[in-house]
């Protein structure tokens, strides 16, 4: 299943603050989105020696590891595109990490990713892929 949604414009400030402000507030328009459609945010940006996950979530008795992708343009691709085979290993090795930490390593995950499309001075784009990988 694939969600859509538009939010706000984020300023057109310098090329490397604006890219770090891209992927946090992406981030934070991912989180916000996701409860909005019903799913309930665990974590945010958990960490451990290995990496990182964007959103632990779950929607019932699934847990939800989000990847949020934030782009300002689709010069380089489109956001959903971007998570490449070693980043699907690499994320599936994070959330073994996380399940096994919690000892919840029989219960039912998904893989999904959001995108947020944001250009310069523009509102964003989220889409929701569920069950991306």
């Amino acid at each position: 299943m694939s969600r859509t949604a538009i939010f706000g414009t984020l300023s057109d400030d310098d090329t490397k603050g604006r890219r770090h402000a891209l992927g946090v507030e992406g981030e934070r328009l991912a989180a916000r989105f996701l409860e909005e459609h019903g799913i309930t945010v665990l974590e945010r940006n958990w960490r451990c020696d290995r990496g990182e996950l964007d959103i632990v979530a779950t929607d019932g008795e699934t847990v939800i590891f989000c990847e949020v992708k934030a782009r300002s343009g689709v010069d380089y691709g489109a956001p959903l595109n971007a998570v490449s085979p070693h980043k699907v290993r690499h994320l599936r090795a994070l959330a073994r990490t996380w399940l096994s930490e919690r000892n919840l390593t029989g219960c039912t995950a998904r893989f999904d990713v959001v995108s947020v499309l944001w250009p310069p001075g523009r509102p964003a784009r989220i889409e929701h892929l569920e069950g991306a990988f």
